[in-house]
Parts: C-alpha cells; sequence; structure tokens
C-alpha cells in the first residue's frame, strides 16, 4: 500500500515515556495509517490499512507482544 504522506501529521502516542524508542503514526487518506520511527521522521514509513491498525492495537492491549520472563 502506497500513500502520500505530504500533509501528513505524525504524532506519538499519550503512553510514550518521551524516550528514544518511539514511533509515530499518522492517520491517513482512505483510512490507511502511516507508521514511522521518531529519530528517523524523514525515513520511510509502513502504511498499513484500518483494519491492520486496529489487529496490531488489539494485540498490543491483548498482551500479544508480550517478552516471555
Amino acid at each position: 500500500m502506497t500513500a502520500d504522506l505530504t500533509g501528513a501529521t505524525w504524532f506519538k502516542s499519550s503512553h510514550s515515556s518521551g524516550g528514544q524508542e518511539c514511533v509515530e503514526v499518522a492517520w491517513l487518506d482512505a483510512g490507511a495509517v502511516g507508521v514511522r520511527d521518531s529519530k528517523n521522521p524523514t525515513g520511510p514509513a509502513l502504511i498499513v490499512t484500518a483494519g491492520e491498525w486496529a489487529a496490531f492495537t488489539a494485540g498490543v492491549k491483548g498482551g500479544e507482544f508480550n517478552r516471555p520472563s
């Protein structure tokens, strides 16, 4: 999926600690979502559908990506 990122408004999660390990997200046209590394804002961005983003965030909230103890 590709998208025009020219006018994208990027933001960090309100849960971000303000450290160096952050991603930024932008709501894009046609329901797409952009994700990029906050340390490299001019670098590449991952573009996903709204459904893919919803599945990912549900997995995060559900602990699917927690590191094993």
